[in-house]
């Protein structure tokens, strides 16, 4: 049982937003800091915004609300969100607030080398720095695509003004026909990886393959499998920082525009109530967060993600936390790759308030969110519609949890790895090591119809996580080496110090910390070791005797880094292993930077 602290009454939530409804006093907003002063700096303030054909009044009589916007032609995930930010400065226009957009770095996840994760922290800085600089009063963040989602809340957490997140939303599902056989529900990411080793196995030909290119993403949005991009949001959803039931939304529905519009005009009560993320994160929000991704089969990568937003905070939460979190809620959403349906299914079977009222049992429903209502008022009497997408308690769709935290030798800080989407058969296994130290190696090698390798041979990469790569890219989804997809193995123990996609599946150990660039233990296998893995158990040794490894150890020298300057440099010199978040060391824990002066 989950016993929780309400920490304050719960706030009325108006359709009419106006001063009648104001909480505190205009006097209090901070942009009045800028607007109202009445020296030289603030006649500058205000005749800087005269100057783009704004009206006196109009910063010096309203709430300021900034929709910062992740935006990019190089994003297809968020190609819509300018529309978007348009509906958003609606709402806000009706509710009382002046709007005005800032763009922030686009991390498109497929286009962004060598991975989004090492922007993440970039963001989440841009973030907090343009809340921080600027005379902003509340935010709108739009984002949706995997590091988008973190990177703008991280920042928005330390900034700590009133925030309200609005998911880009998945992307509409596909159809596969071919003549006589049915129809196939098929969406990105769980299913690229699917066609990807048919067509290496020689089961779809080349035309069939190019026809897929071209029509299984079908519009703008996110990726419609239970990836990163939806397990992110629908966190987020949990953890009472966006709108009930917004983040499942498809990018492209009609209601999508109106709850843009519903965010604008919610953000200006939120200003006028000082509702901001230090009055709603709690460690009843971050349980809740954490029950919703084990409900959801979500995306390893949460691991990460959670604790790096719990540290800006300021709340305690672990691996372990997680862990138990995994033993006890059953996965329930039916959605790849844990399951069959897509986000689509999903929103219709009623989304996230439906998925959470469903684990009541879990959750601390006192928890504050931004309707101003407690979670639990919020999904009260949100039945699921679909038994089938949204599965009941008696009939999970795994139970063996979406993830799993493995400890030992091998990663004495943890491992994880998605129990809903492995093999049971490999649930306990042991077999001898292949390593690989960087992926173009383990490309080529893996292409070798020579290669010495068996369906029980444990695939190893490592130099793969924050600072080896740099970056901890998505290069945890081993290849299955082609000799073995001809035979028809689809599946094989698999361990990297690096992630993996949340749209892909299989028997993959992610995130071992410590990693192999910083002397973790990963550094030192070789191939032939013998490694083992105990789900049940959750242990993850490797069997080499200690006086072998001591020596391993001391003829090990730490490889040498490729980042001498810029960003890159920041991140090696900066970045926290995984169990601790990758964070920024400087940055983690509740915001202490004083306002800036304005003069």
């Amino acid at each position: 049982m989950i016993v929780c602290v309400r920490l304050t009454m719960m706030l009325p939530v108006t359709r009419k937003q106006t001063n009648e409804f104001m909480s505190r006093p205009l006097a209090d907003l901070r942009s009045r800091r800028w607007f109202a002063d009445a020296g030289m700096r603030g006649f500058a303030h205000r005749q800087r915004m005269q100057q783009m054909g704004l009206r006196r009044e109009d910063v010096l009589e309203r709430p300021i609300v900034a929709i910062v916007n992740t935006w990019s032609d190089l994003s297809p995930c968020h190609a819509h969100l300018r529309e978007r930010a348009e509906s958003v400065k609606r709402g806000v226009l009706l509710a009382g607030g002046m709007p005005f957009e800032l763009p922030a770095m686009s991390l498109g996840e497929v286009m962004v080398k060598p991975t989004t994760m090492l922007y993440r922290n970039f963001l989440a800085m841009e973030v907090e720095e343009l809340l921080r600089s600027l005379p902003i009063d509340g935010v709108v963040l739009l984002a949706g695509c995997d590091k988008t989602t973190p990177g703008t809340v991280m920042g928005a957490i330390s900034a700590d003004l009133p925030t309200l997140f609005f998911a880009a939303g998945p992307m509409l599902s596909d159809r596969l026909l071919r003549r006589g056989e049915p129809a196939r529900t098929i969406g990105a990411g769980t299913h690229t990886r699917m066609f990807w080793d048919e067509y290496q196995a020689g089961r779809i030909e080349p035309d069939e393959w190019v026809r897929l290119e071209a029509k299984m993403t079908r519009a703008p949005g996110t990726c419609n499998v239970m990836g990163t991009a939806s397990t992110l949001t629908s966190m987020v959803e949990a953890l009472g920082l966006a709108l009930p039931g917004s983040t499942s939304v498809p990018a492209m529905d009609a209601g999508h525009t109106r709850l843009a519009a519903d965010a604008g005009e919610r953000i200006v009560q939120m200003i006028w109530d000082d509702l901001k993320p230090s009055r709603l994160l709690t460690a009843g929000s971050f349980r809740n967060a954490v029950a919703a991704q084990m409900a959801l089969g979500g995306s390893t990568n949460a691991a990460v993600h959670l604790i790096a937003l719990a540290r800006r905070a300021g709340v305690a939460l672990t691996l372990d936390d997680l862990d138990r979190a995994g033993r006890e809620v059953p996965v329930l959403a039916n959605l790849f790759p844990s399951g069959d349906r897509l986000m689509e299914d999903f929103h219709y079977a009623g989304g996230m308030p439906a998925l959470l009222n469903r684990i009541r049992p879990h959750l601390c429903l006192d928890a504050l969110t931004v309707t101003g209502r407690t979670l639990g008022e919020n999904i009260a009497g949100r039945d699921s519609l679909d038994d089938e997408v949204i599965r009941p308690l008696e009939r999970p769709v795994s139970a063996s949890g979406a993830l799993a935290v493995l400890k030992g030798n091998l990663a004495p800080q943890g491992a994880v790895i998605k129990a809903s989407a492995a093999s049971p058969k490999f649930f306990r296994h042991r077999g001898r090591a292949l390593v690989f130290d960087s992926p173009a190696e383990m490309n080529a090698r893996c292409a070798d119809l020579e290669l010495d390798v068996d369906e029980n041979t444990v695939l190893v990469l490592r130099h793969a996580g924050p600072v080896g790569a740099p970056g901890m890219p998505e290069w945890g989804g081993l290849p299955i080496p082609k000799k073995l997809l001809l035979q028809g193995v689809r599946d094989m123990v698999r361990i990297s110090d690096a992630r993996m996609s949340g749209t892909h599946y299989g028997s993959c150990i992610l995130h071992v910390s410590p990693e192999a660039a910083v002397g973790g233990p990963l550094a030192l296998v070789r191939s032939g070791d013998e490694i083992s893995l105990d789900l049940e158990a959750r242990t993850l040794q490797l069997h080499v005797d200690e006086a072998e490894l001591a020596a391993r150890r001391a003829a090990w020298r730490a490889p040498e880094r490729a980042a001498t300057r810029g960003y890159t440099k920041l991140y090696q010199d900066h970045v926290t292993q995984a169990h601790e978040g990758c964070d920024f060391d400087f940055l983690q824990g509740p915001p202490t930077t004083a306002e800036p002066s304005i003069y």
